[in-house]
């Protein structure tokens, strides 16, 4: 049932977004396809977290320095955020769980603008006080991108992705025999998805195709790289259920983002 259902969302999706299609400016087709993704998440993601657009903050954060705009934010609920105006926040990174990048057609500038918001949102500084959890936690944020249209074949985007990180210098975690993945972030981004071609996934989390069979064999696999006319959605969907689908006791530290606050008369009483 669940297969079908998002073979059948995913086929309704590339459908749809052939509606803007005939507009005469690229922010008018991307922002229509945007909002069919957020309108996916809205009505299939839990309760817990919400969606919203903006730029995420940390501690060190100062006013009117250059940040990331990120296309869709999914964030906890339980955690505050800053109102720009216009449906624009400023999500707190402790409150972040994940980031999506929408493409109408995904290329290798895409990629590499993806790659380059994803890694700046892992370097985020997080103060939360934990207690106890349950379930998969991810190391960070995990950042994704989902496109419309692209390359025939996702190993063209696994190459991308490698030629990038080589470009940038950026080093991605050797994975050992017996090693606890799911404690190694990926350094930029965990996934991307090509409806109605394929996806690539980056092998730290619970839900993967990697078999314990083929790690006894091939213990430094990175990537998982699917070429299917559907799949994309469904696998990008089960992702998001594993890294929002937890239990955790963890507030925010509040005192890092105090550093700069003074009051010149302050006063005690009994």
């Amino acid at each position: 049932m669940l297969l079908q259902h998002m073979n059948a969302v995913e086929g309704h999706l590339l459908e749809i977004s052939k509606i803007p299609a005939n507009s005469g400016h690229p922010l008018h087709k991307g922002t229509p396809r945007e909002t069919f993704i957020r309108e996916f998440l809205e009505k299939h993601l839990n309760s817990t977290v919400s969606l919203g657009s903006g730029e995420i903050i940390d501690c060190n954060s100062q006013p009117c320095e250059s940040r990331n705009q990120y296309d869709i934010v999914i964030f906890k609920r339980n955690y505050p955020k800053l109102d720009f105006g216009g449906s624009i926040s400023g999500f707190l990174s402790e409150s972040v769980v994940a980031t999506i990048e929408v493409k109408s057609s995904l290329d290798k500038a895409g990629i590499k603008q993806a790659i380059q918001a994803a890694y700046r949102a892992k370097q985020l500084s997080r103060n939360i006080i934990k207690s106890f959890h349950t379930g998969y936690i991810p190391p960070a944020i995990v950042s994704y991108v989902v496109a419309y249209d692209g390359p025939a074949k996702m190993e063209t985007v696994h190459g991308w992705i490698k030629e990038v990180y080589l470009e940038l210098e950026m080093i991605e975690p050797i994975f050992q025999v017996g090693q606890d993945r799911s404690a190694m972030p990926s350094p930029s981004l965990d996934g991307v998805y090509i409806l109605g071609k394929g996806f690539c996934n980056f092998c730290n989390i619970p839900y993967s195709f990697l078999t314990p069979e083929i790690l006894s064999q091939q213990p430094t696999i990175r990537w998982e790289i699917a070429n299917c006319s559907r799949g994309s959605l469904l696998s990008f969907f089960l992702n998001l259920t594993v890294i929002t689908n937890n239990v955790e006791a963890a507030w925010l530290d509040p005192l890092p983002y105090l550093t700069q606050f003074r009051v010149e008369a302050i006063n005690f009483a009994y």
